[in-house]
């Protein structure tokens, strides 16, 4: 099922100088951040070590983020299995919640060479998907393929390049900048596309899908029709990293994370 939007109703333009509260800021020299549901946040500094902060102040680092190359992305969805992800080298990371590692994956050990986005599974095991075959598949820990879904370029016309996949309230979630976000369940049937382009930063939460696009909180619940904008300050176009999560908004500055709550 494809939706389309010639007009979106009840777009709602909120004050930017009143929807968002600064609560709490984390000075230091950071090249990118991600947060998990428990307000846990993970900031990786430009000389390439990872550190956990919890809500509390306690934090772990780790040290040793460039002994498998560059690292691509970072996945908490799971605050008791982080995943990071080498797409140079096609190795995921499984760390437990002090940031020590329990294993790695190669991916191309299991005939896998082209991966763009992984994500935890609701099941702990790992999404991936291969662009090689165009594939969704879900793997164990050991890498060995326990799912796959049938071949995309026999589903669509163009078949999506995904940035991010979403693992969230019993459905999947794909992301592709230039075609939007496709639905799937969890034995990967396509369910719908919502073709919301050019939005960084997506993420799913209570069944609501978010992203930031020409300086504007975007919110969306499907089948309502109706997107919610949310004008963010001028403060914030010199931005590394923005992202929602919590009721809340992370701004990444040059000298350090700000944290905002959202009115």
């Amino acid at each position: 099922m494809f939706f389309c939007f010639s007009l979106l109703t009840g777009v709602a333009f909120a004050q930017s100088d009143s929807s968002f509260v600064l609560i709490k800021t984390y000075p230091g020299d950071y090249a990118y951040f991600t947060i998990d549901n428990l307000d846990n946040i993970y900031l990786l500094s430009n000389t390439n070590a990872l550190k956990k902060i919890s809500p509390n102040g306690d934090s772990v680092v780790f040290n040793e983020v460039r002994k498998y190359g560059k690292l691509f992305s970072i996945d908490a969805t799971n605050p008791l299995k982080i995943l990071l992800y080498y797409k140079n080298f096609s190795t995921v990371v499984v760390m437990d919640r002090f940031l020590n590692i329990r294993n790695t994956i190669n991916l191309r050990q299991q005939n896998i060479f082209k991966v763009k986005a992984i994500a935890a599974s609701y099941d702990n095991n790992i999404w991936v998907f291969d662009e090689g075959d165009a594939t969704l598949k879900k793997i164990d820990d050991n890498g060995a393929v326990l799912m796959s879904s049938v071949d995309f370029r026999n589903l669509f016309d163009s078949t999506p390049s995904p940035e991010q996949i979403l693992d969230r309230d019993k459905f999947l979630y794909l992301y592709d900048i230039a075609k939007g976000f496709y639905t799937f369940d969890y034995y990967g049937s396509f369910k719908s596309r919502i073709p919301f382009l050019n939005w960084t930063s997506t993420d799913v939460i209570a069944g609501t899908l978010y992203g930031f696009s020409d300086h504007i909180l975007k919110q969306y619940k499907p089948g309502s029709l109706n997107l919610k904008e949310y004008t963010l300050p001028v403060s914030f176009n010199n931005a590394l990293q923005i992202k929602a999560g919590n009721n809340k908004l992370f701004v990444l500055q040059k000298d350090g994370l700000q944290q905002y709550l959202i009115k």
